[in-house]
């Protein structure tokens, strides 16, 4: 089989060079059995992928103690099949059988670690796994949930867009107009905040809880928390008193408790740790025992389910909104470019209580003057911004730039994509983004502690 992309034969996927050149002619295929004898060494075993940045003089095989090993290729190398085997694949194991008495929920896959596995062809993770793959190979669903699969997209989460927010949003509708306790969506972790916070705009007094979960690890590695993770969500989702949209992972790197985020609160803070994600300036709603199978919650302010009785979908998003980051010698032109673009508005995320430098001053007021909202936040993971304090603030807020008061950026860059999806109306723009639509601000508190 010939990969008329790369001219690669499939079934040596990953070689290239003299490796390849020396399959070829022994006619060696992955998961044959070979030999292997170069001028000092017998090795026996079978042949497994490289990656196709690998050392073209390299070729990998698995030995019987269960060991990879690099063989080195050389002009007087031998290569020898000893038996044929099939190439590696996933064999997806029966799913356990469904239980009518327990609750009804939907796990809507789009792609990411989660759902994914080791490409050997080029050494990265890559999407393998549907939503099915993954309960039939998390037996311990099929006595928390009758679970309906639904794979949506088999996208990394930075291949994600607006249009794909509102597509994810009218298949949780759909779930929730067919009666299901709750709605799962397996999601990658590099966006998976961004779409939770979209979805906790556009998904409005929905009565049931809706969780995004991700993992950090992929499914075919031994410290892998897909399934821990999709375990909690489902079990979250069929019976947590909370309604709100929320993102669920680890609270620490063991196996011991997961943490329920508020969609509109939470943010990424480390690449690759199982316990990456933080609430910002809240606390999480709640922490799942997975040895207890119990939620403890830390808030009191969380929508309960069933709840609400005016449950709506406003999907629309517009594009035309950036957000632009601050920072010392920054080109004021980033902000002209975008007013010359036509957006409709612009997040800035500005040092320290929400400031930027003064020679950025004539370019945000050519874009207030020519129509555009301009939302401040401010680079600090924790506070909230005070405009007030300082003259620079005072300037900006003389101009018209908007306070988001203590609004994650990326929040808040979500909230006026849905904004402008809603209204064309700047002022009308402008009360949405101060009203508080789904936990996304904290109102200010006194010293006494009243609000």
């Amino acid at each position: 089989m010939n990969d008329s992309k790369t001219g690669v034969d499939s079934l040596t996927v990953g070689y290239h060079g003299a490796a390849f050149e020396s399959l070829k002619k022994s006619g060696a295929e992955i998961g044959d059995r070979v030999r292997i004898v170069d001028d000092t060494k017998i090795y026996e075993g079978v042949l497994i992928p490289q990656t196709e940045l690998g050392d073209e003089h390299i070729i990998v095989m698995k030995l019987d103690s269960g060991y990879n090993v690099g063989v080195h290729v050389g002009s007087g190398t031998k290569i020898e099949v000893i038996g044929k085997g099939g190439k590696p694949s996933f064999i997806r194991p029966p799913a356990p059988p469904s239980r009518e008495d327990l609750p009804k929920v939907a796990v809507i896959s789009t792609g990411g670690t989660i759902a994914s596995r080791v490409d050997y062809r080029t050494g990265s993770v890559e999407p393998a796994l549907t939503a099915e793959d993954l309960y039939s190979v998390v037996p311990e669903l099929s006595d928390i949930a009758q679970v309906t699969a639904d794979v949506l997209y088999s996208e990394f989460s930075e291949n994600l867009t607006t249009k794909h927010w509102q597509e994810i949003a009218n298949t949780v509708w759909k779930y929730y107009q067919k009666n299901m306790q709750g709605v799962v969506i397996c999601h990658g972790t590099d966006t998976m905040a961004y779409t939770g916070a979209a979805l906790s705009f556009v998904l409005q007094n929905l009565p049931i809880p809706v969780v995004l979960v991700g993992s950090q690890r992929s499914s075919d590695r031994p410290s892998s928390d897909a399934a821990t993770n999709l375990i909690g969500a489902v079990s979250i989702s069929s019976a947590s008193p909370c309604s709100e949209v929320v993102l669920v992972m680890h609270e620490k790197t063991s196996d011991n408790f997961l943490l329920v985020h508020r969609a509109t609160r939470v943010r990424k803070c480390h690449t690759s740790s199982r316990d990456a994600f933080r609430s910002i300036n809240s606390p999480p709603i709640a922490r799942y025992d997975l040895r207890e199978k119990r939620l403890e919650f830390h808030v009191e302010n969380y929508r309960k389910r069933g709840e609400g009785g005016n449950a709506a979908l406003k999907p629309n998003f517009d594009d035309r909104v950036a957000l632009i980051k601050f920072y010392p010698n920054m080109n004021p032109g980033v902000i002209d470019w975008h007013v010359d673009k036509g957006y409709r508005g612009l997040v800035l995320e500005g040092t320290g209580l929400g400031h930027v430098s003064r020679y950025c001053y004539d370019s945000i007021k050519r874009a207030i003057e020519k129509g555009l909202l301009i939302g401040m936040t401010s680079q600090c993971i924790w506070g909230r911004i005070n405009m007030n304090v300082y003259y620079t603030g005072r300037d900006l807020l003389s101009m018209g730039v908007l306070q988001l008061e203590d609004m994650i950026p990326e929040t808040a860059l979500v909230k006026m994509m849905w904004t402008f999806g809603q209204t064309s109306n700047v002022t009308e723009a402008s009360k949405l983004m101060l009203t508080d639509l789904a936990g996304e601000t904290t109102p200010r508190r006194t010293i006494s502690g009243e609000q």
